[in-house]
């Protein structure tokens, strides 16, 4: 489940960081960012269909939801891209990037909508959408800008956003090829700095 807006960030027992920013690497925590996805397909199903959808069925949702993605909301239209299949590659539609199909798709699910949570300053969903794609599709992305992603997505999930000059120092500090203990240490100020 999804932390709540001010809720302590907890450290993953796998991984030893804080809880969904080991992911990709850290197998649980990768299932947490995953669930965040999850959790919004079953809302999106249960809010739309009630308890009447068999698993069978959901590939037939899932088409009909990427084919209008300005219409549903970021989590709705990422997990619909996970249960079809690309033509092309064979994987996930979206996942690989380089497939021609799945990088259509991935930009396409950009024009889904990003509803802030109480309590947020604006434009924290599309940040955490934005970590949350680069985690879970790290390819094509530079090691620098997945490592500040992932580190900085349990902050974001607990409701932080960074100014800009602060994500300029962060996007600095990585560049320069700081450590991962550094860059987390960097976040968790910010963040603290913030409440």
């Amino acid at each position: 489940m999804r932390p709540a807006v001010g809720e302590p960030l907890r450290r993953c027992p796998s991984c030893g960081g804080w809880q969904y920013g080991g992911a990709p690497d850290c197998p649980r925590c990768a299932e947490l960012v995953d669930a965040i996805v999850e959790e919004g397909w079953r809302d999106f199903l249960r809010r739309e269909f009630g308890d009447r959808v068999a698993p069978d069925g959901e590939r037939a949702i899932a088409e009909m939801v990427a084919d209008e993605p300005d219409r549903h909301d970021w989590r709705v239209i990422d997990a619909a891209l996970d249960r079809l299949t690309c033509d092309e590659c064979g994987g996930p539609l979206g996942r690989r990037a380089g497939c021609p199909r799945c990088d259509v798709a991935h930009g396409m699910r950009y024009v889904a909508r990003e509803t802030d949570r109480p309590g947020v300053p604006p434009g924290n969903e599309h940040a955490i959408r934005v970590n949350v794609s680069v985690v879970r599709r790290p390819e094509g992305v530079s090691a620098p800008e997945v490592l500040a992603r992932r580190l900085l997505l349990p902050a974001l999930l607990a409701g932080f956003l960074p100014t800009r000059q602060q994500a300029q120092r962060l996007g600095a500090l990585v560049k320069q090829g700081a450590r991962a203990e550094d860059v987390a240490v960097a976040i968790d100020e910010l963040a603290a700095a913030t409440r």
